[in-house]
This record gives C-alpha cells, sequence and structure tokens, in this order.
C-alpha cells in the first residue's frame, strides 16, 4: 500500500475536507482529490461520503482511519524517543529496582528529579525479580549485584552492609543486648532466608537463626522490617542506607552486620544515547554524592 496516499488519506480524514486538508499538506485540492479517488480504486471500496458540508467517513474509510491513527501515534512515540535521545529530557522512563531500595531510598528522593525534569514521567517498577534490560522488560535497573545479563552498561553506585537497629522506646523497654547470646531476650524482625532478597542478607539472619532466638517476626521485604522496627517491635536486619534518612534508628551489636552488597545501576547497550538514561543516572549518583556527603558531616559533628 502508497504510504503517502495513506498519509493523505489520513489528512483528509482528521480535517473532514479535501480543502483543509490540502492546506495543511500544502497541495491542492485537485492533487488531495486524486490521491483519494487512486487509493479507493486500489482498494476497490468508497472512503468518504460527499455531500455539500464536507466528507463523511464510510464504514470502510473508518477502518482504515482507526489503523492510521494507531499508525500516527506510533510514529509519533518513535519522534519523541529520537528526540529525546538527542534533545529534551522527557516522556516515560521505566525503573526498576528491588520493592526495599525502591520504597526506602529511591522514592523519596524522586523529587529533586521532577523539579529538574517536570516533563519526565517515571514508571517505577519495584520487584526481586531480575527484569532483562537487554529484552526491554525495562529502561533502567538499579541492582543489589552486578549485572551478569550482555550488552548493558554498568557502573557501581555504593556499597550496603546489613546490620541490626532498632527504635530508642523499645531499647528502653527491653535493653540493649551485648552479643548475640543476649538476642535470646528480644524479638528478632527480618525478611525470611527463604524469601527473595541479597545473598548477604540472607546469610546474615541464617547466622542469627542458629542462636536461641525464640521470638521472630519475619517479613518478605525491607520495607515491612522497617515498619515493625520503628513501630517498637524488636530488632530489625535492615540496610544501613537508612540511617540517614531514619536518624532516630539505634545501632545494636556494631560488630555485627553483613558483607558487602554491591548496588549497581545499568542500562541496555542502545540506550547509551539516551537523555532520559542520563538524567536519571546523574540524579542517583548526585544523590549518592549528597547522602555520603551528610553521613561524613554527621559522623564529624
Amino acid at each position: 500500500m502508497d504510504w503517502d496516499k495513506l498519509r493523505i488519506f489520513h489528512a483528509v480524514a482528521d480535517a473532514g475536507s479535501l480543502t483543509h486538508a490540502g492546506d495543511l499538506l500544502h497541495l491542492s485540492q485537485s492533487a488531495v482529490s486524486r490521491q483519494i479517488r487512486a487509493l479507493e480504486e486500489a482498494l476497490n471500496v468508497t472512503l468518504f461520503h460527499r455531500h455539500a458540508r464536507g466528507l463523511i467517513l464510510t464504514e470502510q474509510g473508518e477502518l482504515l482511519f482507526d489503523a492510521t491513527r494507531a499508525m500516527a501515534k506510533r510514529l509519533d512515540a518513535a519522534t519523541a524517543r529520537i528526540r529525546d535521545s538527542e534533545e529534551e529530557v522527557f516522556g516515560e522512563l521505566r525503573v526498576t529496582t528491588t520493592i526495599g531500595f525502591g520504597t526506602l531510598w529511591l522514592a523519596p528522593r524522586l523529587t529533586h528529579l521532577y523539579e529538574k525534569y517536570p516533563d519526565l514521567n517515571i514508571d517505577l517498577m519495584l520487584e526481586e525479580r531480575v527484569l532483562d534490560l537487554p529484552m526491554r522488560e525495562a529502561d533502567v535497573a538499579i541492582r543489589m549485584k552486578e549485572p551478569s545479563q550482555a550488552d548493558l552498561i554498568r557502573k557501581r553506585l555504593m556499597g550496603v552492609h546489613m546490620r541490626l537497629y532498632a527504635s530508642p522506646r523499645y531499647l528502653s523497654e527491653k535493653g540493649m543486648p551485648d552479643a548475640i547470646a543476649a538476642l535470646h531476650t528480644h524479638r528478632l524482625i527480618c525478611q525470611n532466608p527463604r524469601s527473595a532478597q541479597v545473598g548477604a542478607g540472607a546469610t546474615l539472619v541464617n547466622e542469627l537463626m542458629t542462636h536461641d532466638i525464640p521470638s521472630l517476626l519475619t517479613v518478605n521485604n525491607y520495607f515491612g522490617v522497617l515498619q515493625a522496627v520503628l513501630n517498637d517491635l524488636g530488632i530489625g536486619v535492615l540496610p544501613d542506607y537508612l540511617t540517614r534518612d531514619f536518624p532516630d534508628l539505634v545501632r545494636v551489636l556494631p560488630d555485627v552486620e553483613s558483607s558487602e552488597v554491591p548496588v549497581f545501576l545499568a542500562y541496555p547497550e542502545e540506550l547509551r544515547h539516551s537523555k532520559r538514561i542520563a538524567a536519571f543516572r546523574d540524579f542517583v549518583q548526585e544523590e549518592i554524592f549528597a547522602y555520603r556527603r551528610k553521613l561524613r558531616e554527621d559522623a564529624a559533628g
């Protein structure tokens, strides 16, 4: 099918007039009319009913207009993606990360990104499953381990440790344990070691559970663990990136922590020149720099 004739048909159907369509396309009315007749002859159908006040689509014309309208939307979307890679930062960016990091660290900081790029739309997909970036299940990922998929650009952002924390009120009532053995008088709050989580966190929880800890609350993500700790239910295993945003958390047993969990940002090689990806990458790096600076200032002060 002749794409040029379809383009002219779409303009006529949208305008409802040969004259108006011709003005938009910079063609004469007779030239537009010839193209429409040629398209009708090629399809062997009548696409418009002609009357004194303009043109009305026939049933077959409506079907073709639905198709050209969908084509126009897809072309507009493709044009936007091309412009995005060269000029402005706008449109949808699909970001995937874990439930804990996404809800507790990333989402509260997105205000700064939207202030700088108000036309950017973030689709935040929070789940423990690793989405396939090369297959475009997401545009960019923040992962708690180095990505193994091929054709990805990856950047290490920071390292995280899982540590023990409690609320001041809980500790004032139950006391501060001075050794792991003392946890037998406390409630431990953690992710179930069988749930999807970083290996270092599961290893720490398994190690703690080899001790006599009769009272236990398990949750399938760190957001739930944090809520339980903040509500004075016990001592929780939580990532240390929470300490800046929740300064009232008290670290328990400072010698107990997981091995380091590397945090990586990754995106497909084909999106190397995307302005949206660059904007998000720079935003995350700036937020981590500010987070580290505040930690240093708190430690010095």
